[in-house]
């Protein structure tokens, strides 16, 4: 019994399919076998972290298989030998989550999170309009996000900011080892899944037979896919050269990412060819539509008008909304900002990009002081996107909390499960 939304406007995504389907070089045939495990991992939890999200909320401060939140932040910030007298579920877990597979490479990894750090603003532009707010055309995780409070209301620049946070901590040098940010925010990440999933999933509001569970694995792996291979095709329609080594090195970094956050082994890819696939296949279990994804779009593009800027501020924040809105119709096309419900536009906010980018990446990146020149552009703008964001707050991830509730606003989910 798949859940009612798989597969449900099958039609139209092959529709929308048809450039991934291209780009697959004639290997785009549909996998039967491969679409029905989808359908079954839409209603599959990570059950590692289910297991700790369950003794982090157990109420029985007597048993032995409580966890504490004060367990749980000391194992991640020294170790599971730090805690004594570990509870099980909280070995378990980090169990899962120490170990380093024997396919890692550090040294790629750190030069996947160079290639991303080099494509700088562009890799921004991705994330935020083609993979987030492109992703919130599809019914399933945006309701997610209506029930938690996620991104509505003046919620919305502080947790689309938590995400980027996350993601541009896991492209520092060395982030990634096991005293790394990024380590630390995956996992903070994974568990906050998993405490948004505990208690959605028994809090009687979310419809199972009609959208899997909350955060599913068919789901969670989707989010991967707007982190890796549609990151890369974004940016090369922005006109930024990409590599076969910079793609390798990418690809690599969020397939270790994905591991850390409790992706299916057999689902973490090793490059773009196989991940388009995957996507190919994630995107026709899609259900096109639902009454969830253009108040999140609308709200996100709204909070366009609350970016902290030093000068000019409001003119600033016009624009800002106005070359969103721009880059949206240049990747979503006139149908899907229909479908969001959003203002008409014109992408006149790309070619002068693509021109930029022909000279930066097309040339400049070619040489080695190029792409030197890059990171430290690229770099710069982080810190500057990061305080247009959160403006005197500190830039964190959401803070993680076990306490009973509603439904409403679990773990204050700033989570990166797709359309967050």
């Amino acid at each position: 019994m798949y859940p009612s939304r798989f597969r449900e406007t099958e039609g139209l995504n092959r529709r929308l399919g048809r450039p991934l389907r291209l780009l697959l070089l004639g290997r785009g045939r549909t996998d039967p076998a491969l679409l029905a495990t989808i359908g079954e991992r839409l209603t599959a939890r990570d059950e590692t972290g289910a297991a700790l999200a369950a003794a982090l909320r157990n109420p029985d401060p007597a048993d032995p298989d409580k966890v504490t939140m004060k367990q749980f932040r000391r194992a991640l910030a020294d170790g599971i030998d730090a805690v004594p007298e570990a509870p099980r579920p909280l070995r378990e877990f980090f169990a899962a989550v120490d170990p380093v597979p024997d396919w890692v490479d550090f040294g790629l990894v750190d030069e996947g999170g160079r290639v991303v750090r080099r494509f700088g603003r562009n890799s921004a532009d991705v994330m935020l309009q083609l993979a987030l707010i492109g992703s919130y055309r599809f019914d399933g995780p945006p309701n997610l996000l209506v029930m938690t409070g996620g991104l509505t209301g003046g919620s919305a620049l502080r947790r689309i900011a938590e995400t980027q946070q996350w993601a541009t901590a896991v492209t520092g040098p060395g982030a990634m080892r096991r005293d790394g940010e990024g380590f630390r925010l995956t996992v903070h990440v994974r568990v906050m899944h998993a405490l948004v999933n505990h208690q959605v999933e028994r809090g009687g509001e979310w419809d199972t037979a009609r959208w899997g569970l909350p955060v599913n694995r068919s789901d969670l792996a989707s989010t991967l896919g707007l982190f890796n291979a549609v990151q890369l095709l974004g940016v090369r329609l922005l006109g930024v050269r990409v590599t076969r080594a910079e793609s390798r090195a990418l690809m690599h970094l969020w397939r270790y990412v994905g591991h850390l956050m409790g992706v299916d082994e057999d689902w973490l890819c090793d490059t773009e060819l196989e991940q388009h696939r995957l996507n190919y296949h994630l995107l026709l279990a899609q259900s096109y539509g639902g009454t969830a994804g253009p108040p999140l779009a609308g709200a996100l593009v709204d909070a366009q008008r609350a970016l902290h800027f030093e000068h000019f501020a409001g003119l600033r924040r016009r624009y800002a909304r106005a070359r969103l809105l721009s880059m949206l119709r240049y990747f979503l096309g006139r149908e899907g900002m229909r479908d969001l419900r959003l203002p008409a536009a014109r992408p006149w906010a790309v070619p002068p990009l693509v021109a930029a980018n022909v000279v930066r990446y097309q040339v400049l990146g070619r040489s080695a002081a190029g792409r030197a020149y890059l990171l430290r552009r690229g770099d710069r703008f982080v810190q500057r996107h990061l305080r247009r964001y959160f403006g005197a707050d500190a830039p964190d991830v959401g803070a993680l909390r076990v306490g009973a509730g509603t439904g409403r606003r679990p773990g204050e989910s700033g989570a990166v499960h797709k359309g967050s």
